[in-house]
């Protein structure tokens, strides 16, 4: 039986082998693992395939690459529930750590959703994202062809690289204040105003990001929020010591001034916030995600692929939309 560290780039590597749509050679994978928070280079990638072709999870095509075969499919589905439930919060908490943005130079790396969407899609989707700005983290994206070096981009498709919310988490972090990932959720907003959370999946427990969840299940109104004030977002909830409550806000006000925003709750007193609970001593910070301006773009019937907490990036790297 091999390792659970190993177990668990196989999975990662079948994966990317699954999500493409033809055979991938190790040097791609390699990229897209590192893209993924995964060091590995083309030659532990290749060791790693053999063991894949080996249990007849994955084919080899020559020199073109592998793909991913039916056996790989049923495993990959099934495969490592219970190892993999703690995955999720130790990769966020792997990029945290990582996030080094200061909000006072303005530079630095933050943490990235990359999203994908057809090239003939490409401009529809920059309209509608551009819309939905107020309710996303910040303007600012990343745009990847498939032909990039940085990011890997299946063929035919466009990457968007949108500021992800765990960001706060790293900068907080920074700053010397105690952090913790609780929730993401469907935060419910009346006339422009965050009311309360109507779903919620803790960060601990799932072996699959909240947020991308709740992508799937297409449970947002962002539509309904930009044409008449209410409908539901995308959010999700931190607790930090409720003495450095006061730092907090100075610190978003700061981040506010680099056009990183989303605050949308601090509450100092304990029991909850926005209906999220928030542990004795604590306090809660709700903020909304970058991913809400692609939340609209699939209201709107266009096909999006979104990978929440993806990776980090440059954040002077990225331009206004």
């Amino acid at each position: 039986m091999t390792d659970p560290q190993i177990e668990r780039k196989l999975i990662e590597i079948m994966r990317i082998i699954n999500e493409s749509d033809r055979p991938v050679g190790a040097r791609i994978i390699a990229d897209e693992l590192r893209n993924r928070g995964y060091n590995l280079g083309e030659r532990a990638v290749r060791y790693h395939l053999r063991i894949l072709d080996e249990r007849g999870f994955t084919e080899k095509h020559g020199y073109t690459g592998r793909s991913i075969t039916l056996k790989g499919k049923e495993e990959l589905e099934e495969a490592l529930i219970g190892d993999r439930l703690d995955f999720v919060i130790t990769r966020i908490e792997d990029l945290i750590y990582r996030t080094d943005y200061d909000p006072v130079t303005k530079q630095g790396n933050v943490i990235v959703n990359v999203s994908y969407v057809d090239k003939d899609d490409f401009e529809k989707t920059a309209d509608l994202m551009r819309s939905a700005v107020n309710y996303s983290i910040s303007p600012r994206v990343g745009i990847f062809e498939e032909d990039s070096e940085d990011i890997f981009v299946p063929p035919g498709k466009v990457g968007i690289a949108t500021v992800c919310s765990i960001t706060f988490d790293g900068i907080l972090l920074r700053h010397g204040i105690p952090v913790k990932p609780n929730f993401g959720g469907i935060l419910s907003v009346e006339n422009n105003e965050p009311v309360v959370f109507k779903d919620l999946i803790s960060y601990r427990g799932t072996s699959i990001d909240p947020i991308k969840i709740f992508l799937m299940r297409q449970s947002t109104s962002v539509t309904g929020l930009l044409q008449s004030g209410s409908g539901t977002i995308l959010a999700n909830m931190r607790s930090i010591p409720q003495s450095a409550a006061g730092d907090a806000r100075l610190l978003f006000q700061q981040l506010h001034e680099s056009d990183i925003g989303g605050l949308l709750a601090i509450d100092n007193e304990s029991g909850n916030v926005l209906g999220a609970p928030v542990d004795i001593g604590m306090s809660g910070i709700v903020v909304s995600v970058g991913v809400n301006a692609l939340a609209v773009v699939e209201e709107y019937g266009i096909d999006v692929t979104t990978r929440p907490v993806s990776t980090i990036m440059d954040y002077g790297t990225m331009k206004t939309l």
